[in-house]
């Protein structure tokens, strides 16, 4: 699932509410809230993690689809 993608946006809206909702009830230092933010941390570490690859440029695109053209070649010198 694309982290872009409306459903990841919705589940991770979904878990810092909980979050929130954990840490009204059982305290801040509680273990139920520390793993619900863990949570929350993670989703949005990978939300970080999705936006830091780099984008494929036209000639990497070109490559895939024709991994015998010379323009790719690599020799050894």
């Amino acid at each position: 699932m694309s982290v872009d993608s409306k459903d990841f946006q919705d589940e991770l809206q979904k878990a810092i509410d909980y979050a929130h909702q954990i840490t009204s009830e059982k305290g801040e230092t509680s273990s139920e809230a520390a793993a619900a933010w863990d949570v929350v941390e993670e989703m949005r570490a990978e939300v970080s993690h999705q936006h830091q690859k780099p984008k494929k440029t036209g000639f990497d695109k070109y490559l895939e689809e024709n991994p015998e053209a010379p323009e790719g070649l690599m020799y050894d010198t």
